[in-house]
């Protein structure tokens, strides 16, 4: 286990060389990688979210594409396009940007919904069907979404279905003032990212996503789980509580940061850590409650408080 916590840990300080000051947002992103999900970058610009996604390709020396989302951007400017060979007298495909290890998918919200759909057949089922055709990803794939929250003109919001294909959804936050001192000092003659090594290796990460798997769950924390996303169905502010997915969102977040904190066992307070971006896209606030100033962070509070933690 302690071999575990020291390379995750070596592969969390290698990211936090670019992205400073940040570590409970690396340590989330980790999180996301390990459970084999797509995460969900919700910040305004500048903050840092395309060098985090950079950051973590260049860790473990994996393909890293990124698409910038505009209006006119087709399904198969992502996916890929089958073309005449006049060659060979046939159809060849010609792979898209989906076909690597992490995908970064810039300004999600500025391409329309035919665009956007075009990702729920890769991101659930790992896989790309074009014409008929279905064709593999790779066994290391990840989506890493950025939106502005601010500027919404011209803008198309993911639906439901699609939010809940994202496993998490992180903000990064402005950095402190000692922080921002450090980045201008590191950044005055270059920036960190073109001189990031890999510390790790994609068949690292395999087995540190199949150790994931074999932490330890007691039924107290699986109940505790359920009555947290129970509770949001329950909640008078809500129009929609989180689904059995989130429960297994919380269950495999727990699991993951159990490993990247060196324990045996998932504790009650990892799932503390872990509910707010695992289940504050899977849950929509009443239209009068959001007027009123209710977030779905408030009430995934609300929540904790109000479910007993076991013993």
């Amino acid at each position: 286990m302690q071999d575990f916590r020291g390379r995750l840990s070596s592969m969390v300080d290698n990211v936090e060389k670019v992205i400073v000051g940040k570590r409970d947002v690396i340590e989330l992103a980790f999180v996301t990688l390990l459970c084999r999900g797509h995460l969900l970058l919700e910040d305004v610009p500048g903050l840092g979210k395309t060098m985090l996604a950079r950051a973590i390709s260049g860790s473990l020396a994996l393909r890293f594409k990124r698409v910038q989302f505009t209006p006119d951007l087709l399904p198969s400017d992502i996916t890929g396009v089958s073309i005449y060979n006049q060659k060979q007298n046939d159809f060849e495909f010609r792979h898209g940007p989906v076909f690597t290890n992490i995908l970064l998918a810039d300004e999600i919200n500025r391409t329309t919904p035919r665009t956007q759909s075009s990702l729920l057949e890769c991101m659930e089922e790992y896989q790309v069907t074009v014409d008929g055709s279905t064709y593999p990803l790779s066994g290391v794939f990840m989506v890493i979404a950025t939106q502005n929250p601010i500027e919404l003109q011209g803008t198309f919001p993911l639906p439901e279905a699609q939010l809940d294909r994202f496993f998490m959804r992180i903000r990064i936050g402005y950095p402190s003032i000692e922080q921002e001192m450090t980045i201008l000092s590191m950044q005055m003659q270059d920036h960190p990212i073109h001189t990031l090594a890999p510390v790790a290796t994609e068949a690292d990460l395999f087995r540190l996503q199949e150790a994931a798997k074999m932490i330890f769950i007691s039924e107290a924390v699986k109940r505790y789980i359920v009555e947290i996303t129970s509770a949001t169905r329950k909640h008078p502010q809500l129009q929609l509580g989180a689904s059995p997915r989130g429960s297994l969102g919380l269950m495999r977040a727990g699991q993951a940061m159990a490993l990247i904190k060196g324990l045996d066992f998932v504790d009650p307070s990892l799932i503390k850590i872990i509910a707010k971006p695992v289940l504050s896209h899977r849950i929509i606030v009443r239209p009068q409650a959001r007027l009123g100033g209710v977030t779905a962070e408030k009430v995934i509070d609300e929540v904790l408080d109000s479910v007993t933690v076991p013993v």
